[in-house]
């Protein structure tokens, strides 16, 4: 068995004295792991590290084993923003989310939309927005999408301004209004997002709201679930997003 494709790396584990288990998310193969002999020497290291852009060559005698991984180096984003706390901040958070994805299940958008995330964690001004945008294709990746296209109660799409917490649907304001302080607020840049409009990038109150929302769901379908607390990392980024925007 083998295969060759483009991945991001996950992370990686220790295995015997120079060796590390791998786990790259793939375009066609998804979230898979295997065996890097000699991942812990001095060159591999640097390229063996979280938010890296790597091309591997997968192989194994039977398709359900291990396999191992001849990794060669594309793009060494982990390099590139190591002196910025926000941006590993944010690549811990991305690839932890990446993580909970079923193993060798192929999710070819999503892995376009992590690449997209990754191109811009340098600018505090840009990727906070897009880790909302991300958080919400994760659910929906995962089953627990929101529908933001139109209003539950009426069925238009005008003056969205809330989402049900049990619905996960858009409520327009007239709708909403009696139930406002039972509903979450749908920020401008995520309803303009579904409706296919050009906006100006959100100001900090927007994305504020924007992480509340998808982190209500998140903590809901996916974390509570699996017996898990929402993520340090994303409560950092969060907070040096904002720091960095006042």
């Amino acid at each position: 068995m083998q295969w060759t494709d483009e991945g991001l790396v996950l992370g990686l584990r220790r295995h015997g004295e120079t060796g590390t288990v791998l786990e790259l998310m793939t375009p066609e193969y998804g979230r898979h792991l295997g065996l890097v002999h000699g991942g812990r020497s001095r060159r591999m290291q640097p390229v063996l590290q979280p938010g890296n852009h790597v091309r591997a060559t997968w192989r194994a005698r039977l398709d359900e084993s291990l396999g191992s991984f001849t990794i060669e180096p594309v793009d060494l984003a982990a390099l590139r923003l190591l002196g910025s706390g926000f941006a590993l901040y944010g690549i811990g958070h991305m690839t932890g989310l990446l993580r909970l994805l079923p193993e060798r299940d192929p999710h070819p958008a999503l892995y376009e939309a992590a690449r997209v995330l990754l191109a811009h964690l340098g600018d505090a001004g840009i990727a906070p927005a897009l880790m909302v945008r991300f958080e919400l294709a994760i659910l929906s990746e995962l089953g627990f999408g929101l529908d933001l296209s139109a209003c539950a109660a009426t069925g238009g799409n005008d003056a969205l301004i809330y989402v049900s917490p049990k619905s996960g649907r858009a409520v327009s304001a007239s709708a909403g209004e009696p139930y406002k302080d039972r509903l979450l607020p749908l920020p401008a840049f995520l309803r303009e997002r579904a409706e296919g409009a050009m906006s100006a990038p959100p100001d900090t109150e927007d994305v504020t709201a924007g992480f509340t929302l998808t982190g209500y769901f998140l903590d809901q379908h996916i974390w509570e679930p699996r017996g898990l607390r929402p993520p340090e990392e994303r409560a950092r980024f969060v907070a040096l997003g904002k720091a960095a925007d006042s």
